[in-house]
């Protein structure tokens, strides 16, 4: 399992505002690993894993985005009916509750990867 960090921004719910993270990171040579957003009334959030943070941090913060960094897990499953399922039934058996997970794979693809971020229960660290 890998670990990696996720940067949370705040952004506005327009047109555009997407993209403009897109090309930011972009610009200054940061690969999206992986991204997730979701829209809350007037606002939102996007959720992105990048391939190098130092240079992301250093993009967002000329780009004026607001935002906060979160420890995530990177697992990569094969690509099959059932993987993810005997995976999160092993991390739940462990006590671990997860706060958030999304994953992605493209049709023939043979591994799927699976971002999570845990919180560990009271069961799990007593």
């Amino acid at each position: 399992m890998a670990k990696s960090t996720q940067f949370i921004i705040a952004v506005e719910n327009r047109p555009g505002t997407v993209a403009e993270i897109a090309h930011a990171l972009g610009d200054a040579k940061v690969n999206i690993l992986a991204l997730s957003g979701l829209a809350h009334g007037a606002g939102g959030t996007v959720h992105v894993i990048v391939d190098n943070a130092r240079r992301a941090k250093t993009a967002l913060d000329a780009a004026r985005c607001h935002y906060t960094q979160a420890p995530v897990n990177q697992v990569e499953l094969p690509n099959k009916p059932g993987a993810l399922a005997k995976y999160l039934d092993g991390v739940a058996k462990k006590g671990v509750n997860l706060n958030a997970v999304y994953a992605t794979t493209s049709k023939n693809a043979k591994k799927a990867t699976v971002v999570f971020v845990e919180e560990k229960t009271a069961a799990a660290t007593s």
